[in-house]
């Protein structure tokens, strides 16, 4: 998956729903993890794809993420 790609993928992220990542070469305990009200930023200048939770900012790289759940 691309920044792209990952971007459109969590359009859906507005503040309401939950957002799990598998995140790949990381150690196991530190390989989940859970951003609770995900609201996507838009995109800025540095074309980075980064979440919210509302008390912090979370840059995500695509090509780390295993797979995403998303919460109803």
């Amino acid at each position: 998956m691309n920044q792209d790609q990952l971007r459109q993928a969590l359009t859906e992220l507005n503040g309401e729903r939950n957002a799990h990542f598998a995140i790949t070469g990381m150690h196991e305990s530190a390989s989940v993890l859970t951003i609770a009200s995900a609201m996507l930023i838009p995109e800025e200048a540095d074309k980075l794809v980064k979440l919210t939770d509302g008390k912090s900012v979370y840059i995500i790289e695509a090509d780390r993420i295993a797979y995403i759940r998303i919460g109803l």
